[in-house]
């Protein structure tokens, strides 16, 4: 991957610092997400876990709230579509662990995710502070066993495509649009897979990252009514 600017911040956030969790000092309408990731349980998450035989391949993505001008927002991406998975699909930043993570079991997944967010979007990673993060889930089509790390952009810094080859956007969404019922649906997928989908910021979010969106406003309480009957349907490229 191509890396982004790296800032001396950056640099000591994910390379050579610690990359602990911390809660401390985070706005109040963040604390029902504190209370998900000291609760939740995998099973809640996802009906996909990690194999027990220790399979898969070791990974995280960010998912960073920030303050926006429509109130609270996560940040996207939206993968190129010339890549050979998940191509074209809206997702958190993320990607593999590298050797130079760490310890997979320890402070591991949360320099990924920062790393990854730096590599992909040009986020300084001096200015998120890492407050939690959730049980490790599994993608099947890929092999990843997925640790999601949960950040609070708490000084704002430019994002952007860092790799148009990986990259086709980054975008922020309010949380507003998220839990809005209008952009809520059921995603169908030709192999008869469901799951739940958000259209904003005229994309089509779904899979594992509307799941864990899902998840996450459902048990922060954030969740409103909405119509599973309608359905988006998905074509076999997806």
């Amino acid at each position: 991957m191509t890396r982004g600017s790296e800032t001396a911040s950056g640099m000591r956030g994910v390379r050579g610092g610690s990359a602990a969790l911390s809660a401390e000092g985070l706005p109040g309408w963040l604390q029902p997400v504190v209370r998900v990731a000291e609760t939740v349980q995998p099973v809640q998450l996802s009906r996909f876990l990690p194999p027990e035989n220790g399979a898969g391949r070791q990974s995280a993505v960010l998912i960073l709230f920030g303050q926006g001008e429509h109130g609270p927002e996560l940040l996207l991406m939206e993968r190129a579509s010339s890549l050979r998975s998940h191509a074209g699909q809206p997702s958190f930043p993320g990607g593999a662990l590298d050797p130079e993570d760490g310890d997979p079991q320890g402070e591991g997944p949360l320099r990924a995710a920062l790393r990854e967010a730096e590599e992909e979007t040009g986020l300084d990673p001096g200015g998120v502070q890492l407050f939690g993060a959730l049980p490790r889930l599994y993608i099947p089509v890929s092999g990843f066993v997925v640790t999601p790390v949960l950040g609070w952009w708490r000084e704002p810094s430019p994002v952007g495509v860092v790799d148009p080859a990986e990259t086709a956007r980054v975008f922020t969404v309010p949380v507003a649009d998220l839990t809005n019922p209008d952009n809520r649906a059921t995603a169908v997928h030709p192999s008869g897979h469901r799951g739940p989908a958000f259209l904003v910021e005229s994309a089509l979010v779904w899979g594992f990252t509307a799941g864990v969106i899902d998840r996450l406003l459902h048990y922060a309480g954030w969740e409103r009514p909405w119509d599973r009957a309608r359905q988006v349907p998905l074509d076999w490229r997806s």
